[in-house]
């Protein structure tokens, strides 16, 4: 590993002797950016709020996290945290469980009923928001906390969107995630459900709002022309899941074959076993290193029973009869036929192909552009090219989950914001990354990483939720295993390390200051620093 003093000679800012009669350098203290906060497309501070909680600040940490979340007790269950696969900790032992302490800071808000922090004076201004699902709430949220008023339309009867008919609920429990929900109605955001928009611009008018933003799902199915005579029962994945959130439990039969690769492929999957499938096959034609879900979601559903035909494409579906031809991958990852056919068995076909955007009652914006598959383009402030109508989530171009949706209601929150004063926001260029190489830590870790209970698998014949949840001690050891990279945390290192008695300290949560009389330069301070929250610059020209 490249050590420190490698590092500032690499550099070169130790060229000329630092220390001495003339100081040729200076230290300066400096935050530098987390790879857990630069990987968070909700925009966490994460590495904050972690500090917080490991210090048992609970409420503080929830405060400090919903700044940029509202939900944090469902993105703990939904997130596919890459903030952890970005963790330096990785290079240690494993990643911090982020999630896990995000959903037990989520969990202890809503039991302890912590309101979320007020937000700015009312502006005076309207904003239209249609879709309450994640990037629709999280818009409504940002734009209430920056003084807006809000009323967010939802077609459907509850609040949530994919979050409430997408998710199993052995995923995402509907209770907490319907408080979550509550709480922000009680800050102000105004949910209209069963209030389908059929024509934007005259609601826009009728209601008086200033701006619009456009937040629908991606709820359509796509389809794929395979021929079908005398089928069996099949069925779309995304009707499949809406259809056990609203309560009803489809006859799917003993086998079931879930025809693609993606995370609702998988959930699909599980929820088959769940509602009485004796054998649960999922068939997708490339490869386990070229599958669009998430590694762990494929973990899961395996570790359940359910089985995967990889490099497999149905072609035809005749009765209980299904034509298969085995794939083959080229270089690219790309399948292609191999003219092998074999025959499978099924009483129900699940089809889990991707979703489109059912954003029809757009075609009459003018300036509004919609693509093929129901997305609308966007700039980079995500406005539309009609004025004052904004678009993100699932309604825009763009990667689908949870959390990046979120992130778009934040950002779109932001803009709209900027745009209704007659301004432009710019976001502040974030500091340099710091990697695992820039740190300079202690050669052993004694801090074991908490490991969410799991629910056994005798136990999972219904939807009740699989993972548990960390208690008080777990979420702050788990908190206390963050490196704080890039970000002081007033370990002292520097202070007692200084040979010169050049570091004043100020005190706990104001860090320290240079006596640039005394400091000779010599980078002691620098070495020592474990989180390289310590930089060297060259000495700044007198006059």
């Amino acid at each position: 590993m490249l050590k420190r003093s490698d590092m500032t000679r690499a550099l070169d800012l130790t060229a000329a002797p630092g220390a001495g009669p003339v100081r040729t350098r200076r230290p300066v203290y400096r935050d530098l950016l987390p790879p857990c906060n630069e990987a968070c497309p909700a925009g966490e501070d994460i590495q904050a709020w972690l500090a917080l909680a490991q210090a048992g600040q609970y409420r503080a940490a929830w405060e400090k996290l919903v700044e940029a979340n509202p939900l944090p007790g469902t993105h703990g269950r939904v997130c596919y945290h890459p903030c952890e696969s970005a963790c330096n900790r990785n290079e240690l032992d494993d990643a911090v469980s982020i999630h896990a302490v995000e959903r037990f800071l989520g969990d202890a808000a809503l039991a302890a009923r912590w309101p979320l922090p007020r937000g700015a004076a009312d502006s005076g201004k309207r904003v239209l928001v249609v879709g309450a699902g994640p990037s629709g709430l999280s818009a409504g949220y940002h734009l209430r906390r920056l003084g807006h008023a809000v009323d967010l339309h939802e077609a459907g009867p509850v609040a949530g969107g994919m979050l409430h008919f997408g998710i199993p609920a052995y995923r995402l429990p509907r209770a907490g995630l319907a408080a979550e929900i509550a709480r922000l109605e009680e800050y102000g955001v105004r949910i209209r459900r069963d209030s389908k928009v059929e024509d934007l611009l005259a609601l826009r008018e009728a209601g008086g709002f200033d701006a619009v933003f456009v937040a629908i799902g991606a709820q359509l199915s796509q389809h794929v022309g395979i021929p079908a005579r005398d089928a069996a029962r099949v069925l779309d994945a995304v009707a499949l899941l809406r259809d056990v959130a609203a309560g009803e439990r489809p006859l799917l039969g003993r086998r079931v074959v879930v025809y693609g690769g993606g995370n609702t492929a998988m959930d699909a999957a599980r929820t088959a076993r769940r509602l009485g499938a004796a054998e649960t096959m999922i068939v997708y034609r490339r490869d386990r290193a070229h599958m669009p879900a998430h590694e762990f979601e494929a973990d899961e559903a395996l570790s359940e029973g359910v089985k995967i035909r990889w490099l497999t494409s149905i072609r035809e579906i005749a009765g209980p009869d299904l034509t298969v031809e085995r794939m083959a991958i080229d270089a690219e990852g790309r399948p292609h036929p191999t003219g092998e056919i074999e025959t499978l068995s099924a009483d129900a076909v699940v089809l889990a192909l991707g979703q489109a955007t059912d954003s029809g009652f757009l075609a009459r914006v003018p300036g509004l552009v919609r693509r093929p598959d129901g997305t609308v383009e966007v700039g980079p402030d995500l406005m539309t090219g009609h004025a004052g109508i904004f678009a993100g989530g699932d309604a825009i171009p763009a990667q689908r989950s949870v959390t990046v949706a979120v992130g778009h209601g934040r950002q779109a929150a932001r803009q709209i914001d900027a745009w209704l004063r007659g301004a432009t926001h710019e976001e502040v260029p974030p500091p340099s990354r710091v990697g695992f190489a820039m740190l300079n830590l202690p050669v052993f870790s004694d801090a074991d990483p908490a490991a969410q209970r799991q629910r056994p698998l005798a136990e999972r014949d219904g939807f009740a939720e699989i993972a548990e949840g960390l208690a008080e001690r777990e979420a702050r050891r788990e908190a206390q295993r963050c490196l704080s990279c890039g970000v002081c945390f007033e370990c002292d290192n520097c202070w007692a390390a200084c040979p010169e008695d050049a570091i004043v300290k100020l005190g706990p949560g104001n860090r320290y200051r240079y006596d640039y009389a005394r400091c000779t330069g010599c980078a002691v301070c620098f070495e020592q620093c474990p989180c390289h929250a310590i930089g060297m610059e060259p000495e700044p020209a007198e006059g």
